[in-house]
């Protein structure tokens, strides 16, 4: 047994141009072009690069021949062309590499052995070879990212070929990736869905191998897929079933996306031609792809689409904070009141913990410091939730105030905007955490997201919030994990419509950035870190100090920008 190094045995990857874009098949994409450095938003005209692994080397042996396969993962064009060289000519007929990715700690930490001695490989002709990986996740055919933690075996089976090389006989379906290269090799886009009451869209995050234009790869996924199990139960697609692509490629023409779709879509209705043309053109968007407007036709006739009315992200406008008794936005040196709820907040004498202020500043859940939540409108202060142990409450967009007590995380409610209606109990939440730290909801009310225990394990998980046709929170999906803590979190947040902010510590405190459906990545923060505000963006994050120092990024630093700050508000969904 040795450790293998993929320096003993490949020739050095280059960098090479990128290929011409093709056209891709439904589900995780098999053709292509492998791009280095375009993120979202970016425009994709720009000139890409593929990195590009070597093929065998003569005279290589078992485990050489298995540690050049693995390493060609990385290079994605014609369908993993370079590493079904590695393959026996039946197996290139069979392997399906886009069954799937395993991400791995990285090719060091690889551990490659075989029946076969070194001293023995010129006198045998079959081996069978085990790669010992150390695993940190996995992106299923769909393009669905999740966290797998831990040691796994992959097998494989060789034969000498006629020619006297080793090949692969045996192999599983799909690629192994390390995870310093993932981001390298594939792309998150974030495919968007309609809410149950069809007014916001709801990002589903997906991986597909980078290429020159993802218009097509995003489109096939849309049109052809499905939401990821876990949201489903809170999104619906509006393409129907029977309406697919009539062609493989999406051609973007002066920023216009032209969609050819089979002959059922001549029969929609204005209302679902809008709502497939909004959807897919935020898709699009969100994927970086430059487009104005996309085009439908059938049997090449336009399809007359219109735009669908959603629910947009409001204006942010300065961090919301509690200053020497005054609530409000601050903006520069000055506290600027909110409407309706500041004079009720100013007017509290009990110390306050929390404040989270609704995204059109028409009320505030407030928990005081006896832990009681109440909500703040107007002229009124109601006492919604009086359990002991609560921790920070949570407003969604349909204006319920989500609280639950810290020992007993499956007894979430959540309490309308009348006093006189009895809190909801939410069903499902969580049942096999043993305890909840931090609990909010996202900006499009379809998901929540919380930091729970499980056993002596913390996890931040997701699920889809299922309402009823009022909008009322009833149920919540089956817990997705996000990702493991070691540390226990001391403050949870949105960044934008994809990702957390997770503030852990508190010794030594820092900023975890997760995405939903992808890797994260941490961040020091200031020492005596106490809370954190969310934002659109992780540059729009605010951070409280123990002190009352408020601060703000600056590069890669902190930098206080107020002080005698006693509550950092939250803004819904943030």
């Amino acid at each position: 047994m040795r450790r293998a190094t993929s320096k003993k045995v490949l020739r050095a990857a280059g960098l090479a141009l990128a290929a011409l874009l093709l056209p891709a098949c439904a589900g995780l994409p098999t053709t292509g072009g492998v791009s280095v450095g375009l993120e979202l938003g970016e425009s994709t005209q720009d000139l890409d690069f593929l990195p590009v692994a070597s093929g065998p080397i003569e005279g290589a042996g078992p485990e050489e021949i298995v540690e050049g396969f693995l390493e060609a993962g990385i290079t994605t064009s014609d369908n993993w062309a370079t590493a079904r060289e590695f393959l026996a000519p039946a197996l290139q007929r069979t392997w399906r590499p886009a069954a799937g990715v395993s991400i791995d700690l990285g090719t060091d930490t690889r551990t490659i052995s075989s029946t076969v001695p070194v001293e023995e490989v010129e006198d045998a002709d079959s081996a069978e070879v085990q790669v010992l990986l150390d695993l940190v996740a996995s992106v299923d055919e769909s393009g669905a990212y999740s966290d797998a933690l831990g040691a796994s075996t992959m097998p494989f089976a060789l034969e000498r070929m006629e020619d006297g090389e080793w090949r692969i006989t045996e192999a599983l379906d799909g690629v192994v990736i390390d995870a310093p290269r993932f981001a390298t090799v594939f792309q998150g886009y974030p495919l968007q869905y309609f809410d149950l009451a069809w007014s916001r869209l709801v990002p589903d995050m997906r991986w597909f191998p980078r290429r020159l234009s993802p218009a097509t790869t995003v489109t096939q996924a849309l049109i052809g897929g499905a939401p990821s199990e876990w949201l489903e139960p809170a999104v619906q697609n509006a393409f129907p079933a029977d309406v697919q692509l009539a062609q493989d490629a999406v051609p973007v023409v002066g920023q216009v996306a032209e969609v050819a779709l089979t002959r059922p879509a001549a029969d929609l209705d204005e209302t679902t031609l809008s709502r497939m043309r909004t959807q897919l053109q935020a898709t699009l968007k969100a994927a970086g792809v430059a487009v104005t407007r996309v085009q439908f036709t059938v049997d090449g006739r336009s399809l007359d689409a219109a735009v669908a009315d959603v629910v947009e992200p409001t204006a942010e406008i300065g961090s919301l904070v509690l200053q020497d008794g005054d609530f409000g936005r601050i903006v520069g040196d000055e506290i600027v009141p909110v409407a309706d709820i500041s004079a009720q907040i100013d007017a509290i004498e009990e110390p306050i913990v929390s404040i989270d202020v609704a995204a059109d500043d028409s009320r505030a859940a407030v928990q005081l410091g006896d832990g009681h939540v109440y909500t703040v409108h107007d002229d009124r202060r109601d006492e919604v939730d009086a359990r002991p142990g609560l921790i920070e409450p949570s407003l969604d967009p349909w204006g319920y105030t989500w609280s639950v007590p810290e020992g007993e995380p499956s007894a979430v409610q959540a309490s309308g905007s009348d006093p006189d209606v009895a809190p909801l109990a939410v069903a499902n939440a969580w049942p096999t955490a043993s305890a909840v730290s931090d609990l909010r909801v996202s900006a499009d009310g379809a998901r929540v997201a919380a930091v729970v225990a499980v056993g002596k394990q913390r996890w931040v998980v997701v699920a889809a919030v299922i309402r009823d046709s009022a909008g009322a929170p009833i149920e919540l999906g089956d817990a997705k994990q996000v990702t493991q803590l070691t540390e226990p979190a001391t403050s949870l947040v949105w960044l934008g419509p994809d990702r957390l902010g997770v503030l852990i510590g508190p010794t030594s405190p820092r900023l975890l950035t997760q995405m939903v459906g992808g890797p994260g990545s941490a961040e020091a923060a200031p020492s005596d870190a106490v809370s954190v505000a969310g934002a659109r963006t992780s540059a729009g994050v605010r951070i409280l100090g123990a002190s009352g120092q408020l601060f703000a990024h600056a590069g890669s630093a902190w930098r206080e920008v107020a002080s005698g700050i006693s509550v950092l508000g939250t803004r819904a969904g943030e």
